[in-house]
Order: C-alpha cells, then structure tokens, then sequence
C-alpha cells in the first residue's frame, strides 16, 4: 500500500485507470495489430511507477479483490479502489469516443470464429496471471518494497496476454477496462463486459489461493523472515510442493502463450512470448527458482545448484505442464494444432539453430541466476529476451522451441490432428545437449565461482561469508 492520504491514493487509482483505458482506446481506434499490446504494457508499467508509492497502482480491481483475498488489502478499501477504478475507466471511454466520434465505438465480444466459453476461459486464465505476477512481486514478504521490476514484470504481463489471448477475447484482464469499453458504447451493447467481469474475478480469487499455496510464509501475516545484510528479506526454504506448483505455472502460463501466438498469428509472438518468460521468472524466482524448460534444469544440476532429486521431478512437472498448455490451446483454437517440423528447412539447420540458442537460454541462466552476485534487478529480463533473441532468429528455421517441455507439448497435442509426435525427440535431445555444454562453457568462462568462497574475502568478511555460504543453494 502507499504511504499517502485516502485521497491521494483514490486520485492515483482514477488517473492510473484513466490513462490504461484511453490508451486501449486510442490503440483499438487506430488500428495497432503489432505495437497496440506493447502501447497498452508500457501505459501500465509507466503509471505503476508513476503511482505505486501513492496507492499501490492497482488500476484493476480484479488485482484489487485478489489483494483483498490474499489479505494484502482491507475490504473496504477494495471497494473504494474498485469504485475509483470503474469511473476513471468509464470517463477515459467516453473521452476517446467524444475524440473519435460515436462511429468509432466498439464493444467487447469473442473475436470472429470464437465462441463466449472460449474468451471466458482465456480472460479468467490471464487475469489470474496478472494477479499472480502482482502478489508475488509487488506485495509477498519476500518482495515487496525491495525490488525496482515490479513495474516492468506486471506490465508485460500485459504483453503475453494481449497477443496471446488477444486474438480470442480481445485481451481485458481488467474489469475496468471491460465495464468502460462496453458502457461507453452501450448503444451497440452491452453483454460481454459483465460476463468478462465474472470470469477476470474468478481469475483473481485463483490467483490469491494459489499464491499463498507457492509461498506458505504468507498464511501467517505476522510471520517474520529474516533478513540478510542490507535488511533485504531472505526467501525461506520452500517445500517441493511449492517449487513443484511455481514450476507447473510457469511452464504452463509460458507453453499457452506459444500456442496461443502461433495459432492466432502473432506479428509479435516471440516478445509475447518472452514477457510471459520474464514476468513469471521474477514472479516465482525466489520460489522454485523459476526453471520452467527441462534443458535449464539440466544445467543447473550439472552446475551443481540442483540436486537430481529436486531436478528430475522438476523436469517431470515442466512436461506434464507443457502438455496440459498444449491441449489447452488447443482448446482454446477450436482444434488447431501445430507441429515441429524443419519447414523448408533441413534438418541439420534445426539442428544447429536449437543447439545454439538453446545453449544461448542457459547458459545466461547459469551466469545470471547461480552466480554469487546474480542479478538481482535485470535476471527476469536478461533471461525472457533469449527467447526474443531466438524467437526471431531462427523461428523461421525450427520453431525456436528451446525448450523440451514445449517441444513435447507442442508434439503432444499435434497428435489429435492426426500428426505424429516423433519430432520434439529430436528437439529435446538436442535442447538437453545444449543444456549440459551450457554448464560446461560456464565451467571455463567462469572459474572463480567454483572455488571456496572463504578464500576470496577478506577475514573480516568471514562472519558474513559463513552465514551467505549456509544459505546459499
């Protein structure tokens, strides 16, 4: 919460809702199929800057109700949010059609050739994300008040779904945005932002549960966790049911959105696809340590920061996460599937495009997530934009799938249309080379970060160095 008066924080919600509303607006208006969703992430990463001291920057009362499940927020003033949210999304609507003219109103719907179920589920899925992504980074004990990403990770969640789920419901995730757009064009209709309200609400209520299910720390609010040298809060040590769950969603939130891109056409599906990568990475690093690909935990064992039998139940949850992705798209696409296959491409050329960029993703893994001094602000973002890099450099080659749990998902699912699923072994042996010659490379660019860390301080460290080295994974 913030540290200003009621009517600071209530003005800080309208403007912040305002502003979020007028840019979806002025993007569906004009016609933005490939920079719109990126419009609408940075209007939301730029307010919750902006506003997040004042109130908290919730700008949707769907993250407002899952504050208020979660035990983050008094009910009475997710109420006030939730009432300051509607109107200041109500007014933006009504100001972009008095800017363009009644002519220009649109309503929300299902997009052509889906039908209500269909944009329910993705709205409800998404949403849930978003709410997800807020409790973990920008109100857990572990994070809040001491990260700068919070703004970039929940933003861009906005990225993932609007290209993702955009092409199916027309990417909500926010009652605020769904009541305004239908009421400030209510001549037209007015069906679909109500029933999108119920299914963003269902989302957020998810989110709260699942969210103290992955972090246990938070069913007691009076909990206390310790702190290291800075008065940084240390993330306990979680159960494998915990980091078994963050993997689960992660994989899950990350497979859905390939599909969902590559069915609907995304013109921007590999940074889609990335922000859903980066977002879930900073939400559920301090959990599981956010793997969510089968050739990063392979690496990372071999590294030595995973023992197998944390690793191998990982790779087990990654897969079955992937697949349970992949017949949801599938779904969610009336049928449509895909499969993994060279194109006009041979099969050597995908060989090598998967080794690399593959090694590429964990190798950054390992270099800014198991160091010592590991990235503590930029890691989300360092590793998510891997996938930018792969996406659009070889997606035209193999797929850029780099990752086995989508490789299999992908497979998997291709079988209802009547493909074969043998290529993702391909795809995952070579993904899982990669993934143990990205620990090897790691071994000689970076030695010093295999011998004692005792050794490399001064002595009047040690104290401090012991107790990093008994916490240390």
């Amino acid at each position: 919460m913030g540290e200003e008066s009621a009517t600071a924080r209530y003005v800080s919600e309208f403007l912040g809702t305002f502003v979020l509303v007028f840019t979806v607006g002025c993007n569906v208006i004009t016609g933005q199929p490939v920079w719109g969703g990126i419009s609408i992430a940075c209007a939301l990463t730029v307010m919750i800057y902006a506003l997040g001291k004042s109130s908290g920057a919730n700008f949707n009362p769907a993250v407002s109700v899952a504050l208020g499940v979660a035990g983050k927020m008094q009910w009475g003033e997710v109420a006030m949010y939730c009432l300051m949210q509607v109107i200041g999304g109500v007014i933006a609507a009504f100001a972009y059609v008095v800017m363009f003219g009644m002519h220009k109103s649109f309503n929300l719907a299902p997009t052509p050739g889906h039908a209500a179920w269909q944009a329910c589920v993705a709205e409800t899925i998404y949403t849930f994300m978003l709410c997800f992504v807020v409790l973990n980074v920008a109100c857990s004990k572990v994070h809040a008040g001491h990260n700068q990403f919070y703004g970039i990770a929940i933003g861009f969640v906005v990225v993932a779904g609007a290209y993702g789920a955009g092409g199916i419901s027309m990417g909500c995730f926010n009652p605020a945005v769904a009541l305004a757009l239908d009421t400030a064009s209510f001549w037209i209709g007015f069906q679909f932002g109500p029933i999108y309200t119920i299914c963003e609400l269902i989302g957020a209520v998810l989110a709260a549960v699942l969210f103290k299910i992955c972090r246990p720390e938070e069913a007691d609010p009076d909990e206390e966790l310790e702190v290291d040298a800075k008065g940084n809060p240390i993330a306990p040590e979680y159960p494998l049911s915990s980091k078994l769950l963050s993997e689960f969603l992660g994989t899950y939130m990350l497979i859905l959105t390939v599909g969902l891109n590559v069915l609907g056409g995304s013109q921007a599906a590999a940074f889609s696809i990335a922000a859903a990568l980066m977002s879930m990475i900073f939400a559920l690093g301090t959990c599981s340590g956010a793997h969510f690909n089968p050739a990063v935990t392979v690496a990372i064992m071999c590294r030595g920061k995973c023992p197998v039998a944390e690793g191998l139940p990982y790779m087990a949850t990654q897969i079955i996460a992937g697949i349970c992705a992949a017949y949801t798209y599938v779904a969610l696409k009336n049928g449509n599937t895909f499969q993994l296959n060279p194109g006009t491409h041979r099969w050597d050329q995908v060989v090598i495009a998967e080794f690399v960029f593959t090694f590429l993703l964990c190798f950054v893994v390992l270099s800014v997530a198991t160091v010592r001094n590991s990235l503590s602000e930029y890691f989300g973002f360092a590793i998510g934009m891997c996938v930018t890099v792969g996406g659009f450099a070889i997606g035209k080659i193999s797929g850029g799938s780099l990752n086995p749990a989508v490789s299999i998902g992908i497979s998997m699912s291709h079988i209802i249309g009547g493909g074969g699923g043998w290529p993702c072994l391909v795809y995952s042996l070579v993904e899982i080379v990669a993934g143990v010659f990205a620990s090897l490379v790691f071994s000689f660019t970076q030695p010093s970060e295999f011998e004692d860390p005792d050794e490399m301080l001064p002595i009047a460290d040690n104290g401090k160095a012991a107790k990093a080295k008994k916490r240390a994974p």
